[in-house]
């Protein structure tokens, strides 16, 4: 075991325990208001027995997590506090949240979900809490504070600052959102939430499922060997151990998801046909070859509409596009539309297509043309290259547009 601390939002900072192999499949566990990441020791214990490595933090102002001399708890500074974890774990963790934790990491996952995590499960998150409830777990909430007071291992002032209102309703249209395979987990004497609402809830996620234990409010548990089960059984389902394995003959999807891993630009190469007709199409397959002479190589399908062309022109463009060109990207990788009518250009000093705003482009000579199965091996000779380094590059990776994301 080990503790390791992280910068949250303004730099608040945030405490965290670790325990399992840095090379296992990652797992983050986020707890509920007046808790701490003590109330899940045991599902830890078990998670790391099943061959996981499990991060279990304290959210600001609760355990060892720094509590705010400001005391600053409102709902958008803690989810940005999950979202500058997430950051900095150098993984992409299955994110396991209750109650309050369960609103932050809903919260967290609206946008850019795929590049922080893998996976979410929630347990007894509520959906539309209702007034009566609130004011009960609240005055809960109260009098154990009141009971060792500033012996408590939350800041009680998170009661008065934070506004459950605010995060309840912002939940609401959090699910259609959440695009990672996400696990509700109700327990069936739960107060916090109905079996309709979870259901409804979980009917909008776009990968949902919904899990019901029986005979447990596991708000109020240490969330033990029942709520281990059905983690574990989630996990082995949706973010396995095992890693997918390519052989020669066997499924080629295998193989160009093993492609996916390496993260790439995005490009539009381009030319001019015989009779002034620009040609262009989308491809990532693209390297630098050689300083001196100055070589670079694009791969380009056989079956591309515009492959005959390509192969046989004297001069080609290869175009590095930027955040802002993901539109350019799927309309020269789409068929039936007129590329450059919708896409600004101008014609190069040496007679090739170059799209305006790029993050790059080069203006090439062919150099060699080398077959390379389904698809041939495009050399050019960088005759003038121009670039743009205010701009950030589009990104490809494991099948999605990315984007540079900065800790």
């Amino acid at each position: 075991m080990s503790i390791v601390e992280y910068r949250g939002f303004a730099g608040v900072r945030l405490e965290a325990e670790v325990i399992g192999s840095a090379d296992d499949p990652a797992v983050l566990l986020v707890h509920g208001a007046g808790q701490t990441r003590g109330v899940w020791a045991g599902v830890a214990e078990a998670l790391e027995q099943a061959g996981r490595r499990v991060i279990s933090l304290d959210l600001r102002g609760h355990g060892g997590s720094e509590w705010p001399a400001d005391g600053r708890y409102d709902f958008g500074a803690m989810v940005e506090d999950l979202r500058a974890v997430l950051a900095q774990l150098g993984t992409r963790p299955v994110v396991v949240a209750s109650t309050l934790g369960g609103w932050i990491a809903s919260a967290a996952l609206e946008r850019d979900a795929a590049l922080l995590a893998s996976g979410l499960v929630l347990v007894d998150v509520p959906l539309d809490l209702d007034r009566e409830v609130a004011q009960r777990i609240g005055a809960r909430l109260r009098e154990a504070a009141a009971l060792t007071p500033g012996q408590a291992d939350w800041d009680p002032r998170l009661l008065d600052a934070f506004d459950s209102g605010a995060a309840a309703e912002r939940l609401a249209g959090a699910p259609a959102a959440i695009a990672l395979p996400t696990l509700y987990v109700r327990g069936a004497l739960s107060e916090l939430v109905s079996p309709a609402d979870a259901a409804a809830f979980v009917a909008g996620l776009p990968d949902g499922e919904l899990a019901e234990v029986e005979d447990r409010s596991l708000v109020v548990t240490d969330r033990g060997d029942a709520l281990g089960g059905w983690l574990i059984d989630f996990l082995e389902r949706r973010a396995p151990r095992a890693s997918p394995e390519y052989r020669e003959g066997s499924d080629a999807r295998t193989f160009r998801d093993a492609l996916g891993c390496f993260a790439t630009g995005v490009t539009v190469v381009t030319a001019m046909c015989p009779d002034g007709t620009p040609i262009g199409l989308t491809a990532n397959s693209f390297t630098s070859v050689s300083l001196d002479p100055p070589l670079l190589l694009v791969c380009i399908a056989n079956s591309a509409g515009s492959a005959p062309h390509l192969r046989e022109a004297g001069r080609f463009a290869v175009n590095v596009l930027q955040i802002g060109q993901q539109p350019t990207s799927n309309r020269f990788a789409g068929k039936g539309e007129d590329r450059f009518a919708a896409t600004p250009w101008i014609k190069g000093e040496f007679g090739t297509p170059v799209l305006t705003g790029s993050l790059s482009s080069f203006e090439c000579a062919r150099h060699a043309v080398h077959d390379g199965g389904d698809h041939f091996l495009l050399v050019g000779r960088v005759l003038k290259a121009i670039f743009e380094p205010r701009r950030d590059p589009l990104l490809y990776f494991r099948g999605k547009y990315r984007k540079l994301h900065f800790a």
